[in-house]
């Protein structure tokens, strides 16, 4: 399904945008780590499925992501989120293969939770990957208070970068190393960064982490160095539970 949606993409896109976008070859770090990361996220979605038969899984900026035909169990219901520009063109690039819900709003506008929740707010699974360390730190925290605040016996599962890299001279560094990778400028590069992941849980009342994740820990890291290279803790990703009330035995 991913080469499908490439290929389709590929074939809309101007010569210009496929010289920029398509037929650059990006380094192997930076497509071994997205390969893993995606791996870690696809794990964590099937653990929470075939614990919480029948939950719901909701996928947040989920751009032209393909997990859904990656789960091992579909006992659950799938929910993506987007701006409403990409979702027109997943739908119409999908059109009949797509057999779940999807959303077209931003992150940020919270009646998506409204959607998500009428079947009831718990038993659901949030991922953010690649996503909040792009919006505005103050935004952030007010969504994921709301989350905490409507969610329980759920679980969170999100991206999150060292505030370090979000100002002064790292954030020049970051910028020149994304541009050098891509070959084009991101523009507006992390705006959302956490001293340590223990922080998100100050953000509203029941948020446990249980889980800090970084990709160097897989065995299949490209290249093997990179573990001794990257940062602990520079972009990595972390798991709460969601449980405004009391903790759920088992959510771990």
């Amino acid at each position: 399904m991913a080469k499908y949606c490439l290929d389709k993409l590929y074939s809309l896109a101007s010569e210009k945008d496929r010289e920029l976008l398509f037929d650059r070859k990006l380094p192997l770090a930076l497509t071994n780590s997205q390969a893993l990361r995606a791996r870690k996220y696809d794990e964590i979605a099937n653990e929470f499925i075939s614990i919480n038969p029948g939950c719901t899984v909701v996928n947040l900026g989920c751009g032209f992501d393909t997990r859904y035909w990656r789960l091992k169990n579909k006992n659950c219901e799938y929910i993506e989120l987007d701006l409403p520009e990409l979702i027109e063109i997943k739908k119409d690039i999908l059109k009949e293969q797509l057999s779940y819900k999807l959303i077209s709003c931003s992150v940020l506008d919270a009646s998506w939770i409204d959607t998500v929740t009428k079947r009831g707010n718990n038993n659901i699974l949030i991922l953010a990957e690649g996503l909040f360390m792009y919006l505005p730190k103050n935004d952030v925290i007010d969504l994921l208070k709301t989350i905490s605040e409507r969610f329980y016996n759920s679980k969170i599962t999100l991206e999150v970068t060292n505030e370090k890299y979000i100002r002064g001279l790292w954030e020049k560094i970051i910028r020149r190393k994304i541009k050098s990778q891509l070959g084009f400028d991101a523009g507006s590069l992390f705006e959302f960064g956490v001293r340590n992941g223990q922080e998100i849980e100050s953000y509203g009342d029941g948020i446990k982490v249980i889980e800090e994740w970084i990709y160097t820990e897989a065995e299949e890291a490209r290249p093997k160095i990179a573990k001794y290279l990257t940062p602990k803790r520079s972009q990595w990703t972390v798991t709460a539970t969601l449980n405004k009330d009391e903790w759920v035995d088992g959510m771990n």
